[in-house]
Order: C-alpha cells, then sequence, then structure tokens
C-alpha cells in the first residue's frame, strides 16, 4: 500500500439508496451515462472532480438485488468519494498507487457491510485533465471500449472483483486519449440482454456488438452515446422487461 494513505475505521453507514451527483463539468471532455429502465440490481455509477486537474469515475455492479444490498451500495460510494477525493487531491502523485490504495479501501469496506465476500466487479478510472490521459483499474468487470484515430481497442481485466478479497490488488495502466477519443463502459446486464432471432432462439447482444455499435455511431457527445447503445439493446430485445440493470457510461476527449 502506498504509504501517504492508511486504512482508518469508518463509521457505520445507514443503508440508504446511493444517489450519484451530476457529473463535473470537464475542461475539454465530458462524460456521462445512462441506464435503461429502473434500477433493479446493483449497478452503481458516479464521478466527481477529485482535484484541480483530475476527475474521477466508477461504474460498479454490486452483486445482489438494490432493495437487499443498499448498505454495500451506500458504502461503496462513501468509500469512492471520500477516499477517492483524499488519494487522488494531492498534485504530486503516483496515480497508479492512489488507484491502489482506494481499491483495497473498496475490497475492505465492501467486505464489513456485506459481513463477508460480497462481489462487485468494477471498472475505475481517473482522467488527468490537462494531459488528456487516463489512469484505470478493471476490477473483473466488462471490458472498456476505447475508440480513437486508429481503431477500437479493449481494456480487459486487470485484476479480480472487488469484495473477495481484502488484501486483493489490481492493476492500474495509463493510457493516453487523443482529441476525438472515446471511452465507453457498459455494465454486464448490457453485453447478457436476450434477444431473439428468426429461430426463436435466445442471443445475447455480447460485447462485440457493443463494439459494433460504437464503430458505427458517429455521434459525438457522451450522452448520445450513451443512450445510443441502450436503444440498440432495447431493440435487440424486443422485450419491455428488463431482467437487470443496463447501464452505459461514456467519456469523450472533445479538445
Amino acid at each position: 500500500m502506498c504509504s501517504f494513505f492508511q486504512p482508518r475505521d469508518t463509521e457505520p453507514i445507514a443503508a440508504a439508496e446511493p444517489v450519484a451527483s451530476d457529473f463535473p463539468k470537464i475542461d475539454g471532455a465530458e462524460i456521462a451515462a445512462n441506464t435503461y429502465g429502473k434500477r433493479v440490481a446493483g449497478d452503481f455509477y458516479d464521478s466527481l472532480r477529485v482535484s484541480e486537474e483530475r476527475i474521477l469515475f466508477g461504474l460498479l455492479d454490486v452483486a445482489g438485488r438494490g432493495e437487499s444490498n443498499q448498505l454495500v451500495l451506500s458504502t461503496a460510494q462513501k468509500i469512492f468519494r471520500t477516499v477517492g477525493t483524499e488519494v487522488f487531491s494531492p498534485p504530486d502523485i503516483n496515480e497508479s498507487e492512489a488507484m491502489t490504495a482506494l481499491c483495497l479501501q473498496l475490497n475492505r469496506g465492501l467486505m464489513e457491510a456485506a459481513a463477508g465476500v460480497h462481489p462487485c466487479p468494477a471498472f475505475i478510472g481517473c482522467y488527468h485533465e490537462k494531459l488528456g490521459t487516463l489512469c484505470y483499474t478493471n476490477a473483473g468487470h466488462t471490458p472498456g471500449l476505447l475508440r480513437d484515430s486508429t481503431g477500437i481497442v479493449e481494456l480487459p481485466s486487470t485484476g479480480l472483483p472487488l469484495g473477495l478479497f481484502s488484501h486483493a490488488t489490481c492493476d492500474s495502466p495509463t493510457v493516453g486519449l487523443e482529441k476525438g477519443a472515446v471511452l465507453m463502459l457498459v455494465s454486464r446486464g448490457v453485453v447478457e440482454g436476450k434477444g431473439k432471432d428468426d429461430k426463436a432462439e435466445d442471443l445475447e447482444f455480447g460485447l462485440e456488438r457493443v463494439t459494433e455499435c460504437l464503430r458505427a455511431d458517429p455521434a459525438g457527445s457522451a450522452r448520445a452515446l450513451s443512450a445510443s447503445i441502450l436503444n440498440n439493446v432495447g431493440e435487440f430485445m424486443r422485450e419491455p422487461l428488463v431482467p437487470d440493470d443496463m447501464t452505459a457510461l461514456v467519456l469523450v476527449r472533445t479538445s
């Protein structure tokens, strides 16, 4: 664990529904998210400015249904905001070490709130506003998709899901985002959305379809792109019922 942050006891957290604040304004970039239908399970996203130059954001998929895991969700949100601000706010930090510190505290908090193992795949990123760089960790989450002038690449898992082992860590690489680059994150519910072909066989929407939709969509805004992918999933399913949460979060570097 990095030396500038030490674990500490956290106060009990009431089981309240977590509410994401408005996404922060970013110089030369924008971030937005959409959810298809009413949230029924553990999808949770949030974003906040943690320093003059850094924006922290995350998409978490906490195991369990919404009505039974509110304490776990509330704990995850409090740690994400408080510890995230604490470790990423100093101007001269190693962002990878800060991400490790945040993930360790999320691991501990999730397990304490759940009184045991509670899987939580998560994609957490820290965008540096002036440098246009993204330090991220993918803790067993659906791969992120990064689109730029060279094509689309996956940002795969860099470690185990959160909430499994109190001292588990994930690698936290850094990538550069060129002007016009798009990062798209989707929850498991998007990838596993069920549709039917002409033979009435159930099919999953799949990450490949997400990739193709992102490749074909010229929309430039984060809000439009996150809504577009969910519209595509809804059309694919041809069903009004949503068995699991479906969330899309998009970061676009505009200049």
